[in-house]
Parts: structure tokens; C-alpha cells; sequence
């Protein structure tokens, strides 16, 4: 049993290193415990190509803004580069790889069983993020298919699939660049449960994080604002993806109903043979470090007032998304929740 720390951080992602600059900042005792074999955070599993949709300055964590790259929108690779990078430069105490498996409370302190023995803390800051939770949708008799199924999260490049029939399924920004790839080498059906919205050429991250901010801004001050429709969801025109328009192929089709062993069946009752099946239908919460505190809601979040847990209110969830935050699963968007977290952490630990 180590001594007990201020602040431990839980994930050594791009939240848990915003808030750890914080918490730096502060003079608070704190570790990070980082599941990952090095740094990056979720950003080591995504697919290679994937690139940020907005600038890299607006791709940035409190103190230092990302490297500028060439064409303006920064590749996976580089957003790893700079998340190792920006550790070094502010000396974070990181520790990995090491798996939380639980945080249980006793009294006026944490403890947390790791695969590396047990810690304890005054506080807790979760910061795991969701890519260790993907979602898929439940699809009738989908047991019954026989092709290769894959989340967007296993998914890496489009050379393993060249010359197949695929389905993505999924309206948002990876299933739109993972079409965009993939339509290069494979036959590809893009499925959306809804016509997907792309955003005018013009508009990146740096303009939603920007609508974001307004519409935070005027909640916090209790007024009403008219911001242009357009969120985090909608998709953002990268150059890969203007390809594919230029292309003729950017266009999706509604659901099938349901599958067969060699492909499915579409609400009409025709038939397609389909080789895989690559869902881009997003994340829930990884939460399955704090089952021990019996705090989920159905939905998996947890009841939070702003970062802070209703019901464990030494316990602070960042970065999930904006039950979170707004905007708080983004690069620059996690700087403003991670200050105010730290902020309520020193004023609770006084």
C-alpha cells in the first residue's frame, strides 16, 4: 500500500493529461494510472488515416498548442506525437501500463486495486474516456451472419478488405472517412439510420468548438442564443472526404432488416451479399472501474453536477462527453471542464 496521494487519476489520455497540468499547477499530490503500453491514450487504437477535423491550434491541451502540420488537419500520428511530447514537457507523473479494475471508498479515502497492487487517494479524478466501450446495435439475427463484424475502434486500414463487400453502418465522421478510404479498394454500402449532415466546406472543429462555447456561455448566464445548426456529430468535409464526393460516392442508404449467414436483407425484401460489417456507431462510457460504487445509470453515465459525482462528490468524471462538459470530449474542448475540476478538487481538499 503506497501513501496516499491528493488526486489520483484514472486514463492517461488527452482528459487525464489536461487535468493532470491542473493538478500540476496546483501543488497537489496526484499519479496518473494509464491502462495503454505508451502514450497516446485512445488515439493509439484509431484507424490509421484518421485525421483530427479541425486545425491543430484548436487541437490543443492547456499550456501548449499543438505543432502546426502542413495541411492544416493533424493526423492520428501526430496528435500521438504530441500527447507524448506534451508529457515530457511538463513532467507528469504517469504510470503504465496499469489496469484499474476497481475504486471502492472507506471513509475519507479511495482505494483502488490495479494489476500492480493497491493505491490510495483523497480524491479521484475518471478519466477513461469510451473507446474501451464501443456500441454496436442490436440487428435481427445477427448471429446468424457469417462474414467478418468490427467496430470502427478494431478497425485499422482498408488494404484487408480490397476487392470485398462492406457495410458501414454509422452517419458520423468515422463513418464517413472510413467510407471515404475504403471505397478506394472495396464495393461499399454506407448505412445511416438517418440521411447523414455534412457541414459547408468552410466549417471545421474550430467553428463547432465556437458554437459550442456560445451555447455553454448562455446556458451558464441563463439566456437564450440563436447558434447555426451543426454539432460534433455532423460531418465535417476533410480532404479525404471531399475526395469521395468529387467522387459521386458520399451517399448513404436507410437500414436493412435484417441479417442472413451471407449478407442481409433490406426492408424491401432484396438481398446483398456482404463480406464485413464495420459499425461507426460510437461509444458508451468505460466506467467498469467504478462498478464497485454502484453509481450507473441505465444509460451508463453517472449522475454528475457539472464533472463533480452527485453521489460521491469526491469523485470527478472528465471528458465523456457532454453530460460532462460541452464539447468535453474534444482536444481543446476538455481544457475548460479539466480546470474547473481541478478548480472544485483544491477547494474540496482545503
Amino acid at each position: 500500500m503506497s501513501d496516499v496521494l491528493d488526486v489520483a487519476v484514472i486514463g492517461g489520455g488527452q482528459a487525464g493529461l489536461a487535468c493532470a497540468y491542473f493538478l500540476r499547477r496546483a501543488g497537489l499530490g496526484f499519479t496518473i494510472l494509464d491502462g495503454e503500453q505508451r502514450a497516446g491514450g485512445a488515439w493509439l487504437h484509431a484507424w490509421d488515416s484518421l485525421r483530427l477535423f479541425s486545425p491543430a491550434q484548436w487541437s490543443s491541451l492547456p499550456g501548449w498548442p499543438m505543432p502546426a502540420t502542413e495541411d492544416g488537419y493533424p493526423t492520428r500520428d501526430a496528435v500521438i506525437d504530441y500527447l507524448s511530447r506534451y508529457e515530457d514537457r511538463y513532467g507528469l507523473a504517469v504510470e503504465r501500463p496499469v489496469e484499474v479494475e476497481g475504486v471502492t471508498r472507506d471513509g475519507g479515502r479511495f482505494t483502488l486495486a490495479t494489476n500492480r497492487g493497491l493505491r490510495q487517494a483523497r480524491a479521484v479524478i475518471s478519466a477513461t474516456g469510451t473507446w474501451r466501450h464501443p456500441f454496436r446495435p442490436a440487428y435481427p439475427d445477427q448471429h446468424l451472419f457469417q462474414g467478418r463484424q468490427l467496430h470502427s475502434a478494431q478497425y485499422r486500414s482498408p488494404g484487408e478488405f480490397a476487392g470485398q463487400r462492406v457495410l458501414v453502418v454509422g452517419g458520423g465522421n468515422s463513418g464517413a472517412q472510413i467510407l471515404a478510404e475504403l471505397s478506394l479498394v472495396a464495393d461499399v454500402t454506407w448505412v445511416t439510420p438517418t440521411p447523414p449532415s455534412f457541414l459547408a466546406d468552410d466549417v471545421d472543429g474550430r467553428v463547432l468548438f465556437e458554437r459550442a462555447t456560445a451555447r455553454w456561455r448562455a446556458a451558464q448566464e441563463g439566456r437564450s442564443i440563436d447558434v447555426p445548426a451543426g454539432g460534433f456529430g455532423d460531418i465535417v468535409m476533410v480532404p479525404p472526404v471531399k475526395e469521395a464526393r468529387a467522387r459521386g460516392i458520399l451517399h448513404s442508404v436507410s437500414p436493412f432488416a435484417r441479417f442472413v449467414e451471407d449478407g442481409v436483407v433490406w426492408r424491401d425484401g432484396s438481398r446483398s451479399h456482404v463480406d464485413a460489417v464495420i459499425w461507426c456507431t460510437g461509444f458508451r462510457p468505460a466506467l467498469a472501474h467504478l462498478t464497485p460504487l454502484a453509481l450507473a445509470q441505465d444509460n451508463g453515465s453517472v449522475t454528475t453536477n457539472g464533472t463533480r459525482s452527485v453521489d460521491e462528490p469526491l469523485l470527478w468524471l472528465v471528458g465523456y462527453g457532454d453530460w460532462t462538459g460541452a464539447a468535453s470530449a474534444t482536444l481543446i474542448g476538455v481544457m475548460r471542464t479539466a480546470r474547473t475540476t481541478v478548480a472544485e478538487i483544491v477547494e474540496a481538499l482545503a
